[in-house]
């Protein structure tokens, strides 16, 4: 069964996470020095495909991969959705000049509902309290599936109980917006889908929370 981002997905961003996870999964019951060497090649394997049809770096990209200890699986990110008079809250990202709901990475040892108000706190300078999981979405399947790791991704219906718009070391800035005027956004973070779920939820109560 073809899902859906499945097509978009180039072939060698396939192999590459899948040769990863195959080398992290090793790594993590490797015995002897002769199957960590070959393991660790396979790092190496991965990070020179990646680097080939990108801008990174194949040190950087070892070192990092290298940086995810134990069994393969999929990251965790959490995004807050806040709505003010009907306008959702979006920030400005640094890195693509693009608009998303402030959220980032789970950080190991925190609530996912800790983090998530975190985030929002760090990112746009309000304070909220989260209500309802709104869903949880594959965040490779979004229609650009173009980040190296696979990870889920987790939205929030929160409450804004104080603070006040400031951007912060990520973000460049912090705004309300119409759901029909919304600016150009950070796909990989923020999609239509997501927000088209935000605004569903805003209209039925009652609705459960979306899944893939």
């Amino acid at each position: 069964m073809t899902r859906m981002g499945d097509e978009r997905t180039p072939k060698w961003l396939k192999w590459g996470r899948e040769i990863q996870q195959l080398s992290q999964t090793g790594l993590a019951f490797a015995t002897t020095d002769y199957e960590i060497q070959r393991y660790t090649r396979l790092y190496e394997i991965a990070a020179e495909m990646v680097e080939m049809s990108t801008l990174l770096k194949k040190d950087e990209l070892v070192e990092n991969l290298s940086a995810q200890p134990g069994y393969a699986t999929a990251k965790i990110d959490v995004r807050g959705a806040c709505v003010r008079q009907g306008k959702i809250l979006l920030v400005q990202e640094r890195r693509d000049q693009r608009w998303c709901m402030p959220g980032g990475w789970a950080d190991v040892g925190d609530l996912p509902s800790e983090m998530v108000a975190r985030e929002v706190w760090e990112e746009s300078g309000f304070e909220v309290v989260p209500r309802k999981v709104l869903g949880v979405f594959d965040a490779n399947r979004s229609g650009r599936p173009l980040e190296f790791y696979h990870a889920y991704k987790i939205v929030f219906l929160c409450e804004i109980t104080g603070g006040e718009a400031r951007p912060s070391d990520e973000t460049m800035d912090v705004d309300f917006f119409d759901f029909d005027d919304l600016p150009i956004l950070s796909e990989q973070r923020t999609s239509e889908r997501h927000l088209a779920e935000v605004r569903a939820h805003l209209a039925d109560g009652q609705r459960p929370a979306a899944f893939d």
